[in-house]
């Protein structure tokens, strides 16, 4: 006699999460009933997910589902960008085989170089450099660091750092590796952030490091936000997951840039 078989394990909150904001990326839209029955969930827990990524603003409800948010200018906040969070580890720990082992780095404001701080080593003598509050207070545990942040004005949704006093603190330093962050990469548009303040900075941190590595999932790959930060060229390494597509990974390659994909 054949035993039952066993059902499959219902899907974590992040993973429909994940699922609904893959869909939207490839079709525009996402019907509810349908998630709902290919993820095995009710139509409830569907609807409660949609109103929870509505509120961090990756999306519109409508009528039976959900369309995409087309706004260049739109930001969640970082404490909000909880999406991805596997690969975005697996990024952040591939990143940590570019520390050097004495020096100094300098990380830019974002959930992936927030996820690096979180596995920074504490075993490294480092000056570290960051204008992102955030990062300074995980960072300033590790006794064996010193931690510097830019100062200047500081963005809610990001905790960033930026204006003049910022920008002057970047003007004086030269930093060995850079860990960048960016909102969205494009073939032709380069890197883009919504904030033209933040835009400024980034900016700055690519002219004070001598090797420029950029971490971001594959869904930055092809979008296109406000304000242009840096070039594709200006990027030595660009540190990803696994989910980037080929046509991408060749068109980035072909473009100058070593992609690391994890």
């Amino acid at each position: 006699m054949n035993s039952p078989t066993r059902p499959e394990r219902t899907p974590y909150a992040a993973q429909r999460k994940q699922a609904i904001l893959t869909q939207l990326r490839t079709h525009g839209r996402v019907d509810a009933a349908d998630i709902a029955a290919e993820l095995g969930v009710t139509n409830e827990t569907v609807r409660k997910d949609l109103i929870s990524l509505e509120r961090q603003g990756l999306l519109r409800r409508v009528h039976g589902g959900a369309v995409s948010v087309e706004q260049l200018s739109f930001e969640p906040a970082v404490s909000t960008r909880t999406y991805y969070f596997e690969e975005k580890t697996r990024i952040a720990t591939a990143a940590l085989a570019h520390l050097p082992t004495r020096g100094s780095v300098l990380i830019d404001a974002g959930s992936t170089t927030g996820r690096l701080a979180e596995l920074f080593p504490a075993d490294r003598e480092l000056t570290v450099y960051t204008n992102t509050l955030s990062i300074a207070l995980t960072l300033v545990t590790r006794p064996r660091l010193t931690v510097i942040t830019l100062g200047g004005r500081v963005r809610p949704l990001t905790l960033a750092e930026v204006d003049e006093w910022a920008a002057r603190a970047l003007d004086e330093i030269n930093v060995d590796v850079a860990f960048l962050g960016a909102n969205a990469i494009s073939m032709e548009r380069g890197l883009t952030t919504p904030d033209p303040a933040e835009a400024a900075i980034k900016r700055l941190m690519l002219a004070s490091a001598r090797t420029r590595i950029l971490l971001a999932d594959h869904s930055k790959v092809g979008a296109v936000s406000l304000c242009k930060h840096a070039d594709l060229s200006d990027i030595d390494v660009f540190i990803t997951d696994a989910d980037l597509p080929e046509a991408d990974f060749a068109a980035l390659t072909a473009a100058g840039v070593t992609v690391e994909r994890t």
